[in-house]
């Protein structure tokens, strides 16, 4: 069961139009002063604004994709934390701790100050809705001295440097948030790029921040443009009108040279939530039935083309603790009779492959005796209904330790009862239980067993059918070199990416 592909070659020549008038020509296209300093770089990106470019929802990992915004701390390549904004840091008891700042400015000229950062830290306790980050966790930030940072939380949080690292908990400068209800991050970040222009959804411009801690940037700015469809992202990559151009199409892979193709396993898990509160999907046996019906590997195979792994849980391959370790999920309801049971089903079209999963799950469904009625639109204008539950299903894309590092806090935000990202509307005692037994440990591996223990509560509710673990291809123009390939995918742009 395939969704019929559009004529790539066809729809390449349809859609070069489009874009002449987004990006500057092909070829080298620098001025004389790009040659002297470094020519800008041209990025076509997959997801537009959602919320005004806002660093507390799903915006917040544009502004750090293209090296905007930094928090006290990031993930190194073995998913540590490791220092940013914060040199170093030490744990004064079980819910506190110490960050010594590095001598830094903010994109606005003013100093990084313990006050800044730590009013930055508060503004996000107070966001409406909560980062993501901060599922569950109460904290407060205050100034110690002239370059410490102490942050207490309710709780003992064995991973605080870990969520500290999360796009979602950026560090501002307090002119950030002189509106009230508004963050502006344009000239108020800490990171190597400026954010100085942006046009609505269509695109935004960036300029080198020379005073960047961590070293001049090689690349004089950014020209990024946001294009929704992935055959648009990769014609332009072709025909040189953009020099990066994020989540290639399985489809349009063999198009591209395969010098201009980067491959990464990532930790992005593709799924079918179902709407466990109300409608069809309330019933745990038509939850059963539904999981029954999916033939994750026809997916993998069939669809993604071989560049994806069948689902196997949350965590996918990129995740290699949870390789052979993962429990199993006892306990689940057996499936029910559909008997014509009508359902819709969401996704969108950012990543281009969803639809296409969306179109065989519909098959499958339909052959396991549900009626499917199948909705597709671009991910900002989905997502507000999707939280809302108006969808009785949702297939969507999600990586598991993009929000914090921590794969407990993942479970925490999308299937607890208070869980701020919750497709799902999971309310399960067993599932809180469990992901509260989780947070509460310290050890790291002590703590990756327990998060698959709450995830196997997770996977017994079947209100998530993890369908494929995805990899991640970037366009890379020829000419291009530094780019960063990120498994987390929190940064594609940095100081040393350049053409």
């Amino acid at each position: 069961m395939r969704f019929p592909r559009r004529p790539r070659l066809l729809a390449a020549f349809l859609l070069t139009p489009l874009l002449t008038g987004c990006f500057a020509p092909g070829g080298d296209g620098g001025t004389a002063t790009d040659a002297k300093d470094g020519s800008r770089l041209r990025v076509a990106l997959a997801f537009p604004p959602a919320e005004n470019l806002s660093p507390y929802g799903a915006d917040a990992t544009l502004l750090s994709r293209l090296g905007v915004t930094e928090g006290l701390t990031a993930l190194d390549a073995n998913g540590a934390a490791a220092p940013a904004l914060a040199a170093s840091w030490r744990r004064e008891d079980d819910r506190t701790w110490l960050f010594t700042l590095r001598e830094a400015v903010f994109q606005d000229g003013t100093d990084v100050t313990p006050a800044a950062v730590a009013a930055a830290l508060t503004h996000a306790t107070e966001a409406e809705p909560a980062p993501a980050a901060l599922a569950g966790v109460t904290l407060t930030a205050q100034a110690e001295g002239s370059n410490g940072v102490r942050i207490a939380t309710r709780a003992p949080d064995p991973v605080l440097p870990l969520r500290l690292s999360s796009p979602s908990l950026a560090v501002l400068s307090p002119k950030a948030y002189a509106k009230k209800g508004a963050v502006d991050p344009a000239g108020t970040a800490t990171g190597p790029f400026e954010l100085t222009e942006v046009d609505g959804s269509t695109s935004a411009e960036l300029d080198r921040f020379d005073d960047y801690w961590g070293g001049r940037a090689q690349a004089s700015g950014i020209d990024a443009r946001f294009v929704a469809d992935g055959t648009a992202r990769a014609n332009a990559l072709r025909t040189g009108q953009v020099d990066i151009a994020e989540a290639i199409p399985v489809a349009q892979a063999a198009t591209l040279d395969a010098d201009t193709r980067r491959e990464i396993a990532t930790t992005r898990t593709t799924s079918l939530l179902l709407d466990t509160a109300s409608g069809v999907f309330e019933d745990p046996s038509l939850r059963a039935a539904a999981r029954a019906a999916v033939d994750t590997s026809a997916l993998a195979k069939g669809v993604y083309e071989g560049h994806a792994d069948a689902g196997a849980g949350l965590y996918g391959p990129a995740v290699t603790w949870a390789e052979g370790k993962r429990p199993q999920s006892a306990g689940r309801a057996r499936a029910g009779r559909p008997a014509g049971a009508s359902v819709t089903l969401a996704t969108y079209d950012n990543r281009p492959e969803l639809p296409e999963v969306a179109q065989v799950v519909k098959q499958q469904l339909e052959k396991a005796g549900f009626t499917v009625k199948l909705e597709v639109r671009e991910y900002s204008r989905l997502e507000s209904d999707a939280l809302a539950g108006k969808f009785d299903a949702v297939i969507g894309a999600r990586n598991s330790l993009l929000d914090t590092g921590d794969p407990v806090s993942l479970l925490a935000s999308d299937f607890t009862c208070d869980g701020g990202y919750n497709l799902a509307l999971l309310c399960d005692k067993a599932v809180d239980r469990a992901v509260a037994e989780a947070q509460a440990v310290a050890d790291t591996g002590e703590r990756q067993d327990a998060a698959l223990a709450a995830e196997a509560a997770i996977l017994r509710t079947d209100a998530v059918v993890p369908l494929v673990h995805q990899r991640v291809i970037t366009g890379v123009g020829a000419k291009v070199s530094g780019v960063i390939l990120d498994p987390y995918e929190r940064t594609l742009v940095g100081t040393g990416t350049r053409r």
